[in-house]
């Protein structure tokens, strides 16, 4: 049976037999017109298909399909489609001559392997995360409402309760932007690499590979600094409550690293049971948070009542005790917000263990900002209504968060319980920080970029995990523990270096898209902004991140001494450094980069000079299926991908 039609029907048709009896009869029979009056749009698809060697002549059916006849036309019989219908079909998956195409309908993750495969990775990692498992994962990571309550000495004493309040809110909406311009990417270009494989396929063939190699190396950083700042968010609340329970204890260091360290092993013996564990882990992270959010605002706040702070205090007073001019303490303020909403490319590197990573991965980027916006000014405002003495929180031996919890409950056991939240809280970001950091030094190693990379690169086999990256990723943070637990500004440096590194990558990709007047990417991705506002939010976001970059390398009070200086300067001009000797000395050698699939021939191409496949003297070769070479320069598609707004991976054609 082919469709709807049975053997006797095609017989019919063609008028070879069945109940008519003789060869013109059995088409005359049915030969009735169709709406349009083309007679064949009853036939199948198959007879009139082109360069079918089988097809039956359809110049000989045209007498006989339209001549007339006195037997009335049987009834038409339902649910037999015509040719119309086929065709209609056939193009809803298919290509058309212009090279675009329509979306197609997802049906397993075998699509999602494919799609890796073309953006020239071989899939590797399980997806067993679902968008909800992911948003779990995005939110711990981001977790806004815990990283203010870590982070409440930097923003009190550096413009007072309007800069914890309103520098999360410019924070929120600059970042959102940010989220926005990246999601369009990820929507593209769907792999663990993140920045550094977005903005090597937009720059070009030519400065594509180092300005690749520079980001990555610069995400590396930034994630191995804010994985190292679990652990020792995780250890500053534990000392504080010890120093709330015992008024002599003063913590040391040493205390600050063992914590650290045993914090750290712990989220890396989580990460190290398997992938599939990976998904309980960050569901479990996100009812926490937000469980822990509502019983710890509810706590205080009925414990306060009815003594709250006006709304004037709470959302206009100012407070200057780093020296600074008000306006430079107000915005240095901001770093409290900035930290607070980092690390939401975290969906970027985890997004090849996501199913239909184009449609869903843009949307957990952008929750994980907004669901952060949200629970992190709901937690500042019914924290700060419950400030009694705002001197007394900002000079604290245990904290401002501690001292608020002490004022509103007026009972030290209640105030260790609720501080407990936030360092389970801290626990879970500590593990999943390590998944995904592990998760971005394996692309960059699979791609060339790290030393070892083939150590690092390695999926371990059963686990499905990058063992060896995430056992590098908890040994750089004890390292990195050990440097910076000597310092009394260690939270300043590393929440700095934290959102100077990443920031810096969150604008490099939109930053070369809008030089090159946002036609760098592919039209039909899923994830596209209206262009206005596309051009808006990469301009904001671009704006951010060069103003942040400039203001947390600033000491953060003045007059600068050698124990609060902030060495996120030195730290970051490493980076740069370490970035530039070991391009020169490895990576233009042996950095590979992306390999994309994609051009209008639809053979692949690397940005490696003179390595690629099906690419020669800046020439892409391939032969077609009539046997004729196709050949297309590397140069012209690049001009022609412009202009079209297609960007460096257009649809593949019909050959």
């Amino acid at each position: 049976m082919l469709g709807p039609w049975t053997q006797e029907d095609l017989l019919d048709m063609l008028g070879k037999g069945g109940k008519g009896g003789s060869s013109g009869q059995g088409v005359s029979q049915r030969g009735r017109q169709s709406p349009n009056g083309d007679p064949r749009a009853y036939l199948p698809l198959p007879l009139i298909r082109r360069n079918n060697k089988n097809q039956f002549p359809l110049h000989c059916l045209s007498h006989s399909l339209t001549q007339e006849t006195e037997s009335p036309p049987p009834p038409k019989k339902k649910n037999k489609p015509s040719l119309r219908f086929f065709i209609e079909a056939m193009d809803s998956t298919t290509p058309s001559s212009s090279g675009s195409s329509r979306k197609p309908v997802r049906t397993s993750s075998a699509d999602d392997a494919a799609a890796l495969e073309r953006l020239g990775h071989k899939q590797e990692l399980k997806r067993n995360l679902s968008m909800m498992s992911m948003l779990g994962l995005a939110f711990a990571i981001v977790n806004t409402w815990t990283a203010l309550a870590a982070s409440l000495s930097v923003a009190l004493p550096s413009g007072g309760c309007s800069a914890v309040v309103w520098g999360l809110v410019t924070a929120g909406v600059c970042n959102l932007c940010l989220a926005a311009s990246m999601a369009e990417f990820l929507s593209a270009y769907p792999t663990a690499g993140g920045q550094y494989h977005w903005a090597a396929i937009i720059a070009g063939r030519r400065a594509g590979r180092a300005i690749g190699f520079v980001t990555g190396w610069i995400n590396v950083s930034g994630w191995v600094a804010v994985s190292a700042s679990g652990g020792l968010l995780g250890s500053t609340f534990i000392l504080n409550a010890i120093a709330l329970l015992q008024p002599g204890y003063e913590p040391r260091s040493w205390h600050h690293f063992f914590l650290h360290a045993a914090i750290t092993l712990f989220a890396l013996a989580v990460n190290a049971l398997g992938a599939r564990l990976l998904p309980y882990v960050t569901n479990a992270a996100l009812y926490w948070a937000i469980g822990g959010l509502v019983v710890t605002a509810i706590t205080i706040v009925s414990c306060t009542a009815p003594n709250f702070q006006s709304g004037s205090f709470v959302y206009g007073s100012f407070i200057n005790d780093v020296g600074w001019p008000d306006g430079v303490a107000w915005m240095l303020g901001l770093l409290q917000g900035s930290f607070a909403l980092t690390g939401y490319d975290a969906t970027a590197h985890m997004i090849e263990e996501m199913p239909d990573p184009q449609r869903h991965g843009p949307r957990v980027m952008l929750y994980a900002v907004l669901i952060g916006v949200v629970t992190g000014f709901f937690f500042v405002s019914c924290l700060l209504f419950c400030v009694q003495d705002v001197q007394q929180v900002v000079n604290a031996p245990y904290g401002p968060l501690l001292q608020i919890y002490v004022d509103a409950t007026k009972s030290v056991a209640g105030s260790v319980c609720l501080v407990v939240i936030p360092i389970i809280s801290v626990v879970f970001t500590t593990v999943t920080l390590l998944s995904v950091t592990s998760r971005m030094i394996y692309a960059f190693a699979r791609d060339r970029g790290m030393p070892f990379s083939s150590v690092f690169a390695r999926v371990q086999p059963g686990l499905d995990v990058p063992l060896n990256a995430l056992f590098g990723v908890a040994g750089c943070c004890l390292v990195f523990a050990c440097i910076l637990v000597g310092s009394s500004s260690a939270m300043n440096a590393i929440t700095a270096a934290a959102v100077v590194a990443l920031g810096v990558t969150y604008a490099i990709p939109p930053a070369i898209n809008v030089v090159q007047g946002r036609r760098m990417l592919p039209a039909d991705r899923a994830f596209k902004l209206w262009e206005p506002l596309g051009w808006t939010v990469n301009i904001v976001g671009i704006a951010w991140t060069m103003l942040t970059t400039v203001l947390f390398v600033f000491p953060p009070r003045i007059p600068a001494t050698a124990g609060n200086m902030n060495y996120c300067v030195v730290a970051f001009g490493f980076i740069l450094l370490l970035a530039g000797l070991t391009w020169i000395l490895d990576g233009r050698l042996h950095y590979r980069g992306p390999q994309v699939e994609g051009l209008v021939t639809g053979t692949g191409f690397s940005l490696v000079d003179g390595i690629a496949e099906g690419v020669d003297k800046g020439k892409d070769e391939r032969q077609t299926g009539g046997g004729a070479s196709e050949t297309v320069s590397i140069e012209a598609f690049e001009g022609t991908a412009q202009a079209n707004g297609t960007g460096c991976r257009p649809t593949k054609r019909d050959a």
